[in-house]
């Protein structure tokens, strides 16, 4: 094994009284890549949340196949993000951005050619292998370049770069599938930007690798995969293709459960595990993984719905629903980037999350408590910001409290679980809420239309069919508006407990100063005063690159002495 030696200094320029002014051009400059690259994955996740009224209208799909459409895409991301996380910390990891980079292309491209809504669902588990790789990849590759103490500012970047995905995602897909293009580009869109972010990423981005002895857990991994999608698929199905009690859902649930249970048996016996067991030993590391499960369930579960509310509700174009939610938009990208700025200035990072928990808490119940169909817009506003603070000010900096409390070597591993659980929350949020969407628009709906006479199941919106309110009859198109209305509040209603409890597992966190390092220091615990002192200047890191050349380093990031990364 060789190692590298490199002063850390800001690239391109060796005066280190110029360091400050030009250490933030070092990093971001190699990270463009992978930010391009995340913002296209974000972009293909929200680009067809407005769209999805008119592809299932047009496609025939059902108020289940909605679900489903968003679904596969979150499930393949949730069962492959601890597994792209484990390869970051034995492969390349500029390698393994391309190649999901790559297999996000090929989804991409299949999914503009479906012609049933099976096909699309089917495609999008293939995009959503792709999104997995860009989730867990991007903290990741951040976290092997920038320090605890600095790495909030870029977080806070990231969070930015997201935050403009999800709202040009939205916009984009509404102006699409309200032009001539059709819905088609909502997906083809996103193929030229892909390919630009390769070209991007290939000659900007370098990233260090820890040269070791590679055991990959196959088998880990199949059974992760296995289990979670075993438990995904019960909680998307049951109630609706099968009853909750019946021996069809004993043996899905039951074949979840037997594989996550042989999972955690492997994993505690196999050399490089997927998910290392030891990491459940450190409180931090728990009360991040429930935090950001609870967190992924209200943010997933909840939002999503709500440009089908806007549309099929308060009868809204796709153009218009995505101008609607600018609100939690804003919160979203004002939020995180000030919380970022200020734990990079001061050290801390624990407010933060105390204050997005109760923001988003908030947020969830004051829309449950008022959300229909004529609630003033204004009102509506103030909460999806509410929602948007608290998404801003959670998501990114629960990973960056775990990478803190982490070795170099189990970092991908760390950050991925983190995600993952998170992606886990979020895939079972939007199953578990959509079955409520679902079932409490059908009773509504047969409950209105008895009232006026017609039977239950004698129309296509009776039976579950997304509806086209511009065909409907009035009397019918207010019923539908209603149900909409309701059955949405009901979502944020199971929504906001679940925001609730994350609120309670970061109360529980304990906070300790961010690391002016990029690895644990080897001789000790981390001098708790260092995030109140000066960042030097000086100081070298050993680094063991499989890239051609060392990777950019934060001039003023590091403490003295050389630090094996």
């Amino acid at each position: 094994m060789t190692s590298t030696t490199a002063p850390v200094r800001t690239a391109g320029s060796p005066d280190p009284d110029a360091a400050g002014a030009t250490s933030r051009r070092s990093v971001l400059i190699p990270l463009s890549g992978l930010l391009t690259a995340l913002f296209v994955g974000v972009l293909s996740s929200t680009i067809v949340s407005n769209a999805l009224p008119r592809i299932l209208g047009e496609l025939g799909g059902s108020q289940a196949q909605y679900t489903w459409v968003v679904t596969a895409s979150l499930l393949a991301m949730t069962a492959s993000t601890p597994i792209w996380g484990k390869l970051a910390d034995l492969f390349s990891k500029k390698l393994l951005v391309q190649i999901s980079i790559l297999i996000f292309i090929v989804g991409s491209v299949l999914c503009g050619f479906s012609t049933s809504t099976s096909e699309l669902i089917g495609y999008r588990v293939l995009q959503g292998l792709g999104m997995g790789g860009l989730t867990a990849l991007a903290q990741v590759v951040i976290a092997a370049i920038i320090p605890p103490r600095e790495r909030g500012r870029y977080s806070g970047y990231l969070g930015a770069i997201m935050s403009v995905a999800i709202v040009g995602g939205p916009l984009l897909g509404g102006v699409i599938v309200d032009s001539a293009l059709g819905w088609r580009w909502c997906f083809f869109v996103a193929v030229p930007l892909a390919a630009i972010s390769l070209v991007v990423l290939q000659r900007t981005l370098s990233v260090p690798t820890i040269k070791r002895e590679v055991h990959i857990d196959y088998l880990g991994a199949l059974l992760i995969a296995g289990g979670v999608s075993a438990v995904l698929l019960w909680t998307s199905l049951g109630g609706k293709n099968f009853p909750w009690v019946s021996w069809t859902s004993l043996a899905v649930l039951g074949a979840g459960i037997v594989a996550l249970a042989l999972a955690v048996l492997t994993e505690s016996r196999v050399r490089e595990p997927i998910i290392p067991l030891f990491l459940f030993r450190q409180r931090t590391v728990v009360l991040a993984i429930v935090a950001g499960l609870f967190v992924g369930v209200a943010m997933f579960g909840s939002t999503v719905f709500l440009s089908q509310y806007f549309q099929l509700s308060r009868g809204a174009t796709a153009t218009q629903a995505g101008l609607m939610t600018l609100p939690m938009i804003a919160g979203m990208l004002i939020a995180s980037t000030v919380a970022g700025q200020l734990i990079t200035r001061y050290g801390r990072w624990k407010r933060y999350l105390v204050l997005g928990a109760v923001s988003l808490t908030a947020g969830l119940t004051l829309t449950a408590l008022f959300l229909s169909a004529e609630v003033p817009y204004w009102q509506l506003a103030i909460f999806m910001a509410l929602v948007g603070i608290g998404i801003g000010m959670t998501q990114q900096n629960l990973v960056l409290a775990v990478q803190n409390t982490v070795s170099m070597r189990d970092m991908g591993s760390a950050s991925s679980t983190v995600a993952f659980f998170r992606s886990l929350g979020g895939s079972a949020g939007v199953a578990g809420l959509g079955a409520v969407l679902a079932g409490s628009v059908a009773g509504s709906v047969n409950s209105g239309l008895a009232a006026l006479g017609i039977p239950a199941g004698s129309t296509s919106v009776s039976g579950g069919t997304i509806p086209n309110l511009a065909t409907l009859p009035d009397p019918v198109r207010q019923i539908v508006t209603e149900a909409y209305g309701a059955a949405t509040a009901h979502v944020f209603a199971f929504a906001a407990p679940l925001a609730a409890l994350a609120l309670i597992a970061i109360l529980f966190m304990r906070e300790t100063p961010l690391r002016t390092t990029i690895d644990i220091e080897p001789d000790g615990p981390v001098d708790e005063s260092a995030a109140s002192l000066p960042l030097p200047r000086t100081g070298r890191h050993e680094l063991v690159s499989s890239d051609a050349e060392p990777a950019p380093a934060l001039a003023g990031s590091t403490g003295g002495g050389r630090h094996r990364v």
